[in-house]
C-alpha cells in the first residue's frame, strides 16, 4: 500500500470516527485494549497492554489516532493495562467463537466470491447460534459481524465466565461434534423377557436433548416423509443411500412401518437396516448443524477481539453488532457499509480488472484509473486491490 493510500484511508478513518462512537463493552475499563496504526511496510504492529484509561476517551482516541484495527479482550482483569498477562490478574472471561468464511467446508476462497463466501459463513452463524441456544441454553449473546470474512459470537452468561481453557475446548469440541459417531452416541440396555432364554441389547438415542435429540428428531423427521410417500417411491428414497440396496431397503421401510411408537421413543433397534439408516442419518446431522469455529479464539481467555462499530482496515467495513431479531435481514456486503464513505465519488487506481458487490450493486473496473462511489474505493484500498488516484 503506497503513503498516499495509508494516508487517504487514515484521514477518511478519523472523519468516521468524529461521525460514528462505537459503544463499550460491558466492563470496558476492566479489558485489555489493543490496536494496529496504519504503518507502512508488509507487517503490522500491534499495540496492545492499554488499559481504557490509558487510551482516554474512546471517541476521542479514536478520531485521532485513527488505527487501522481496533480491538478489546474477552478477559477482564484487577490490571488490564499491566504489561505481562500474569500482572495483569485475570479475572474472568467472555465465551468467544469466531466464524471465518476462508476456514468453512465447501467454501473455496480462490473459487467463492466475497459475497458467496460471507454467505455461507452466515448459514454456519445460524447453525452456531441454534447450538448455543437449544443446547446449551445460552441467553446473553452478542451476534458481531467482523468487518471481514466472518462474524463473532459473545457468550457473557455468568456460567462461562470462569471456564478454564480446558472447558472451553470441550464446548469446542460439541459445537463442532468432534470425535462424535452414532455408536458412541447410542445408549445400550440389556432387555430380559418372559420366555427369553437369553437376555437381548436394545440400542435407544437419547432424545432428551444434545446431539442425540438432534439425530433423533432428523430420523424421525426423515421416518415420516417416508411413511407419507407410497411403497414405489419409499424403496427408491431408501435405496439413494449407500450401502442400502433393494433387500435393506424393504426390511428398513417395514420396521419403519411396523414400530413408528418405538422409534418415536428413541429405540433404533427394530431392524439392522433401520439402525443403518439411522447411522446415515446421523452423519448428515453431524455435517449440517454443526459450526465450524475457530478453536484457539474460543479456548484463549485472554484474546483479543474486534470492537463493535469500529472499521476493519482490511475492508473498510464497519465491524457491526447485529440484533437476533434483524439477523435473517442482515447482508454486510449493504448493511455494513459506512455512511460516511456514501455520496460522492474519488479515484482509484488498479493494476488489473475486479468485480465489487457492495450496497446492492456489482461493480466491474477495468484495470486503469477509474472513478467510483467512495465506499467502492476504501473497500479495494483497504484489501490491497487498488492505490489512491490523482484527482
Amino acid at each position: 500500500m503506497e503513503e498516499r493510500t495509508r494516508a487517504y484511508l487514515r484521514g477518511r478513518f478519523s472523519d468516521h470516527y468524529r461521525r460514528v462512537e462505537p459503544s463499550l463493552p460491558p466492563g470496558a475499563d476492566e479489558r485489555e485494549w489493543g490496536y494496529i496504526p496504519w504503518t507502512a511496510g508488509p507487517g503490522t504492529t500491534m499495540v496492545r497492554h492499554n488499559s481504557l484509561l490509558d487510551l482516554g476517551d474512546l471517541g476521542d482516541f479514536l478520531h485521532r489516532e485513527r488505527p487501522r484495527h481496533v480491538y478489546f479482550s474477552a478477559g477482564r482483569y484487577a490490571d488490564p493495562g499491566a504489561g505481562s498477562m500474569d500482572d495483569k490478574e485475570w479475572q474472568r472471561s467472555d465465551l468467544v467463537f469466531d466464524l471465518d468464511a476462508d476456514h468453512l467446508p465447501g467454501v473455496e476462497p480462490e473459487a467463492d466470491s466475497y459475497a458467496e463466501m460471507l454467505a455461507a459463513c452466515k448459514d454456519e452463524l445460524l447453525d452456531l447460534l441454534d447450538l448455543l441456544e437449544r443446547d446449551f441454553g445460552f441467553e446473553d449473546m452478542t451476534v458481531v459481524f467482523s468487518g471481514g470474512r466472518g462474524y463473532h459470537v459473545h457468550v457473557r452468561d455468568a456460567g462461562v465466565q470462569h471456564l478454564d481453557r480446558d472447558q472451553r475446548r470441550e464446548v469446542v469440541d460439541y459445537v463442532r461434534a468432534a470425535d462424535l459417531d452414532f455408536d458412541a452416541l447410542v445408549e445400550t440396555e440389556t432387555v430380559a423377557g418372559i420366555g427369553l432364554k437369553n437376555p437381548t441389547e436394545k440400542r435407544t438415542l437419547p432424545t432428551d436433548g444434545g446431539w442425540g435429540r438432534r439425530v433423533h428428531a432428523h430420523l424421525e423427521a426423515f421416518v415420516d416423509d417416508l411413511l407419507a410417500m407410497g411403497e414405489d417411491d419409499a424403496l427408491e428414497r431408501l435405496q439413494e443411500f449407500d450401502g442400502i440396496g433393494s433387500g435393506k431397503a424393504t426390511g428398513a421401510l417395514t420396521a419403519a412401518e411396523n414400530n413408528r411408537r418405538e422409534i418415536a421413543a428413541g429405540n433404533v433397534d427394530v431392524h439392522p437396516a433401520f439402525y443403518q439408516l439411522a447411522k446415515i442419518l446421523a452423519e448428515e446431522v453431524f455435517a449440517e448443524q454443526t459450526a465450524a469455529v475457530d478453536e484457539p479464539v474460543t479456548t484463549d481467555t485472554h484474546r483479543l477481539i474486534r470492537l463493535p462499530g469500529s472499521l476493519h482496515g482490511g475492508s473498510a467495513l464497519a465491524v457491526t453488532r447485529i440484533s437476533r431479531d434483524e439477523l435473517d435481514q442482515f447482508d454486510p456486503l449493504v448493511d455494513a457499509v459506512p455512511e460516511t464513505f456514501v455520496g460522492h465519488d474519488v479515484t482509484v487506481e488498479l493494476d488489473e480488472p475486479v468485480t465489487v458487490e457492495l450496497r446492492g450493486e456489482t461493480f466491474t473496473l477495468p484495470a486503469d484509473n477509474v472513478s467510483v462511489p467512495e465506499y467502492v474505493a476504501n473497500f479495494l484500498m483497504a484489501r490491497g486491490r487498488a492505490e489512491k488516484g490523482k484527482e
